[in-house]
């Protein structure tokens, strides 16, 4: 029970405190699972599991908490073959060119935000990321750009969005996904606002079938509703219905997060926040690659998604440790990012450690990696950069408090816990 509170509750303390205690690699109870985890954040043991065959160490992800919310149809969700085609479908609209689409409907949303600010507030940064990220997958994945018509189901969705990812952060939600853990299906008032959603992302999806030009459309749900599987059939309005929340769920909050978090980072560290500025407004060579690294240090050492797993098939070496046929194995990102070995004051935020340096794939896995690695990791990068750069040329920023922000667990994510507050010094 003490096990099952601590990396419930602290799981941050818990999993650090276990590492200098026993190791590498551990085992930890918990009252969720009926049978002890294994937990690693070795490389070496990163790199069995994400070349092993599928079949031999599939994801845990389809017993993910996020399970009886996007159903079992998604990307996300589903193991096997039906993975593996649930991917091809959707690899079109997140290729090189898809990407560079995106890039202009990524930028005048930030542009948007960043006009309705005011110079001297102070505010939480994660809830105006989240109004980016969701101006980009409501144009991406429904071709809406901008703000719904009301009366719409667009406009319906996108507010019944922003009211469920509130709701997320508050007790009631937290208690939810509690009750909700371990099942196929929802209940509670998880089921009840999941009906609201359901009513409206359903009605998208109806209105875009009948629209006879939906096929000339670019955007993600008119993709989805011409693919056709290797059986030639289309998907169903439920399989259109997971997969779609699966998108805004984990495109939304994920990024929206994670660049909650770079500017968390950096407004504590001026001398990294002071050198982004300047090469962007000076646009000095290389300030591209800055951005980048600014990137690559935050998903380091702050990421959204900390913990990933498999569950093996066969018995299985971890080092000098051995883990038992169907035994869950959990990679911890958040220890990998924070060996010593890798990387030199892991503690400390140096985006500069990634200046001319590409991550190493497994060293470095916020995206994930093998053939799970996260399908929008494009994307998600370049919607940071465009982010990162226009905030940066624009706005002076300053912390509301000066000790960090600490981590605070919300469903499979770690999100800041205030909010990663600011205050905007100057508006340009």
């Amino acid at each position: 029970m003490v096990q099952t509170l601590r990396i419930s509750i602290r799981q941050i303390e818990f999993v650090f405190r276990a590492r200098r205690k026993h190791g590498d690699t551990f085992r930890v109870s918990s009252l969720l699972l009926d049978k002890p985890f294994t937990m690693t954040s070795h490389p070496d043991h990163v790199r069995s599991l994400f070349t092993a065959s599928p079949e031999l160490a599939p994801s845990v992800t389809g017993e993910s908490p996020l399970r009886p919310i996007v159903g079992p149809n998604s990307t996300l969700t589903a193991l096997g073959a039906r993975h593996l085609r649930q991917r091809r479908l959707l690899l079109p609209a997140f290729r090189g060119e898809a990407v560079e689409r995106y890039a202009r409907m990524i930028a005048d949303a930030a542009e948007r935000e960043v006009d309705g600010w005011r110079a001297g507030a102070e505010m939480a940064l994660a809830p105006r990321m989240q109004a980016i990220t969701l101006d980009v997958i409501m144009a991406g994945i429904f071709g809406v750009e901008g703000t719904p018509e009301p009366g719409t189901p667009e406009h319906g969705l996108r507010r019944c969005i922003r009211r469920l990812a509130d709701l997320s952060t508050k007790l009631i939600g937290q208690l939810g996904e509690l009750m909700n853990s371990g099942r196929d299906e929802p209940i509670g008032i998880t089921k009840y606002a999941l009906s609201v959603l359901d009513r409206y992302v359903y009605a998208v999806i109806a209105n875009r079938r009948a629209d006879p030009d939906a096929a000339e459309r670019g955007d993600i749900l008119s993709l989805l509703l011409t693919a056709t599987t290797e059986e030639g059939q289309l998907l169903s309005d439920r399989e259109l219905r997971d997969e779609l929340l699966t998108l805004v769920l984990a495109g939304h909050e994920t990024t929206a997060n994670q660049l909650a978090w770079t500017f968390e980072r950096l407004v504590r560290t001026p001398a990294a926040l002071a050198c982004l500025v300047e090469s962007v407004r000076a646009q000095t060579p290389g300030a591209d690659g800055y951005i980048e690294a600014t990137i690559h240090e935050s998903m380091r050492s702050r990421p959204v998604i900390p913990v990933i797993g498999r569950r093996v098939t066969v018995p299985w070496r971890l080092g000098d440790r051995g883990v038992e046929a169907e035994g869950v194995v959990l990679i911890s990102i958040l220890l990998l990012h924070h060996r010593e070995d890798l990387y030199p004051e892991p503690f400390a935020f140096r985006p500069e450690r990634f200046v001319g340096r590409k991550p190493g794939t497994y060293t470095w896995i916020p995206f994930g990696g093998g053939i799970r690695r996260c399908l929008g990791a494009a994307l998600a990068m370049a919607e940071q950069r465009i982010v990162l750069e226009t905030i940066a040329r624009r706005c002076d920023l300053a912390p509301a408090d000066p000790a960090p922000e600490h981590a605070r667990h919300r469903n499979v994510t770690m999100i800041p816990a205030g909010g990663a507050r600011v205050i905007l010094r100057a508006k340009r």
